[in-house]
């Protein structure tokens, strides 16, 4: 498996067409606890139609390297924009996913010429307030005190639709195993990271590329967010998932890749 050093840390990634010259490029980014490995399918599927698909581990998560404390969103973009640099990519569709979202919102805002199109799927832009700082960095505490394993099986219901844990039971299967394989101190310095994230509403409102919004129709963090950055962004669409909670591109495969490749289909 590929890594680069980036920023410091050594970053592992998925590259579907390594050294390929090319604009079809589709940078995935995964969400917290996840991993590259939630984007296998899409490596795969995109692969195949000719874009070059990289999806990296984000510093402190999968194979990347750990870096304990905190690590804010900004640091994360860097490194992405980093890795691009490595791998000599100017520009990039790129697409994040919940707290990758929030990686995408903020090289929008601090690297907008590095953007050829911005998917979002299954974030919110808003900032937190005191009591969801409070809530992130008392479950970054947790993380490191207890671990993953206790977290993993909390969460796992909120993570995919709940119908789903007993309907797909493999997907729950692969999404409990990579929240529980994931670095406890680069969780917990990631969460600590998104706590004292920017508020990404002003930046949406300027985005002039076109963009994609996709939100599963049963994801119980959304109330609407989907919806709403839709309306911030003059260029976008919004595409609801039936059938899936928060990973609709794991939940509802299918689906997913259908509404990303016609998005991708008319840049």
């Amino acid at each position: 498996m590929p890594t680069a050093t980036v920023n410091d840390a050594a970053l592992a990634y998925l590259d579907s067409a390594p050294g390929a010259d090319t604009d079809k490029v589709l940078l995935l980014l995964h969400g917290h606890a996840f991993d590259k490995s939630m984007w296998a399918g899409q490596v795969e599927h995109f692969g195949a139609l000719g874009w070059r698909v990289i999806a990296p581990d984000l510093r402190g998560f999968g194979k990347s390297e750990v870096t304990p404390g905190i690590v804010y969103t900004e640091e994360f973009a860097a490194d992405a924009i980093g890795l691009l640099d490595a791998l000599k990519v100017p520009a990039a569709v790129v697409l994040g996913y919940s707290m990758g979202g929030q990686v995408a919102m903020e090289i929008q805002h601090s690297y907008p010429e590095r953007v050829r199109a911005l998917a979002i799927v299954d974030t919110v832009p808003q900032a937190e307030d005191a009591a969801g700082r409070r809530r992130r960095n008392t479950v970054a505490d947790r993380l490191v005190t207890e671990g993953m394993q206790a977290y993993a099986s909390d969460v796992l219901g909120v993570m995919i639709a709940a119908h789903n844990v007993q309907a797909k039971p493999g997907v729950a299967a692969k999404v409990l195993e990579m929240i529980r394989r994931s670095p406890a101190a680069g969780s917990a310095a990631a969460m600590r990271g998104r706590a004292a994230r920017r508020d990404f509403t002003e930046t949406l409102r300027a985005v002039t590329v076109p963009a994609l919004v996709i939100a599963g129709a049963d994801d119980a963090f959304d109330d609407g967010a989907g919806a709403r950055m839709h309306e911030l962004m003059p260029h976008s669409t919004f595409v609801r998932i039936d059938g899936a909670g928060h990973t609709p591109n794991m939940e509802q495969p299918q689906a997913f890749n259908a509404a990303l490749e016609e998005f991708l289909a008319g840049l």
